[in-house]
C-alpha cells in the first residue's frame, strides 16, 4: 500500500485531504499499467469496502491531474486512462498503445525527438507522443 505516500502526496498540494484523493492515488500508485475511469472504478469495488460513483471518481482523477499527481493520457481509441509515477511532473515522455490489447503504456526511458520547430506566432503548450503497435505480451501470443 501506498497510503502513506499518496497522503503525503496529497498534503504538499496544499489542499483537503479526502478520504476519496487518497484511495485513488493509493490504487493508482501502485498500478503498473494506466487504466480507464471505468476500470479503476471496477477494481476500487471489488479490492475496497469504497464504492465511489462515476461523478465522484471523475472529479477525483481531474484534480489529482490539475495537481499533477497523476497524469491523463488520450489513447488513440479516445479513452482517457491514468497513470501515477511515471515522471508525470514533466509529462515528457512517450506512450505506447497496443493495437491489440488497447493496454496503454509509459516509457519514460525512450528517448523523444527534438523540440519541434513551429511557425511564427504558434506557441506549444503540450506535445503527446503515442506510438501505435503491439505489446510484448501480444507478440508472445502469436
Amino acid at each position: 500500500m501506498h497510503t502513506d505516500i499518496a497522503e503525503s502526496q496529497i498534503r504538499a498540494t496544499g489542499a483537503r485531504v479526502t478520504r476519496q484523493r487518497v484511495l485513488v492515488l493509493d490504487f493508482l500508485l501502485g498500478q503498473k499499467k494506466s487504466l480507464t475511469h471505468h476500470e479503476i472504478q471496477a477494481h476500487l469495488a471489488k479490492t475496497t469496502r469504497e464504492e465511489l460513483d462515476s461523478v465522484t471518481l471523475y472529479r477525483v482523477l481531474e484534480w489529482l491531474t490539475e495537481n499533477e499527481l497523476i497524469h491523463r493520457i488520450a489513447g488513440a481509441d479516445q479513452v482517457w486512462r491514468f497513470s501515477a509515477g511515471a515522471g508525470q511532473h514533466a509529462h515528457e515522455h512517450a506512450h505506447f498503445q497496443c493495437t491489440k490489447c488497447e493496454q496503454v503504456t509509459c516509457f519514460t526511458d525512450v528517448a523523444l525527438p527534438r523540440k519541434i520547430k513551429l511557425p511564427d506566432g504558434f506557441q506549444t503548450q503540450e506535445v503527446d507522443f503515442l506510438i501505435k503497435g503491439t505489446c510484448a505480451s501480444c507478440n508472445r501470443k502469436k
